[in-house]
This record gives structure tokens, sequence and C-alpha cells, in this order.
């Protein structure tokens, strides 16, 4: 009985991950784990009906392992971007809307007034809001 059990663990673990692509890539690992943890319980609770206590609690601890980790999430790592080149100042001057000859507290103002619009807590995007912090550094920092 045990060798037939091995023997079906072995064949469904190939046909999961024994290809070139695995059958579950990606999140599918999470219903892979699931269907074994089910199977392994389904196995534990026939062999303990049949009182082979060493081989159920063996399946039993096999379900459990399968089941917390098809609980577990995968971690995902993001790809770290590539340095943006720097902006010009007259990138940065369109950006705020500023002239070429306004000063530090017209800078400071253009700013302030347009962040409060694209600030990501009152509904704008980080992205437009890193564009704004990058245009007043690099006239402010700049000079």
């Amino acid at each position: 009985m045990l060798f037939y059990l091995i023997l079906g663990a072995v064949v469904v673990a190939w046909l999961l991950w024994g290809k070139r692509k695995p059958l579950l890539a990606g999140e599918g690992w999470r219903i892979g784990a699931g269907v074994m943890s089910a199977a392994a319980f389904a196995g534990a609770a026939y062999t303990g009906i049949r009182s082979q206590w060493p081989v159920a609690i063996a399946l039993g601890v096999i379900g459990l392992w399968c089941a917390t980790s098809a609980r577990q999430r995968p971690v995902v790592r993001k790809v770290s971007e590539p340095a943006k080149a720097q902006l010009s100042a007259s990138e940065a001057r369109s950006i705020l809307g500023v002239d070429a000859k306004a000063g530090p507290d017209e800078i400071q103002a253009a700013y302030a007034r347009l962040i409060r619009l694209a600030h990501p807590d009152k509904g704008g995007t980080a992205g437009l809001a890193a564009q704004l912090n990058a245009a007043r550094d690099r006239l402010l920092k700049g000079r």
C-alpha cells in the first residue's frame, strides 16, 4: 500500500513540476498544494480506518504541510527601475510653470500650489508628485 502511495506521489510531482515549464506555474502551485493536501488527508483517513497508524500519521503530516504551503502567498520581488536621466532646468520650469527669472520663493509657491492638487492623498498620482518633487529639487538645489 505504501509503495503505491509513494509511486502516486512521484507521478503527480512529475506531472506538476517535471516538464520544461511547470504545469502549475505562478499561482497555480497553490492549487496543486491544495489538491495534494486533500489527497493526503483522504489517504490518512483511509489508512487510519484500516489501522495503519504510522502511514496515517505520515500522510496527515504531509497533508498539513501541503495545506499550509497552499495558504502562503509567493514573495514578489520588484525589479528596480533604471535610474532616470536628470531633468533639465527648462523641463523643471515647464513642469512647475515658472519662468527662467523665478526666485526660490516663486518656485516654492508654484510647487506648493501644484502639489496640493497632485498629491496621492488628494487624488493625484505618485508619478506626478514625484515629477513635481524632482522639478522643485532641480530648480532649488541646482542654483
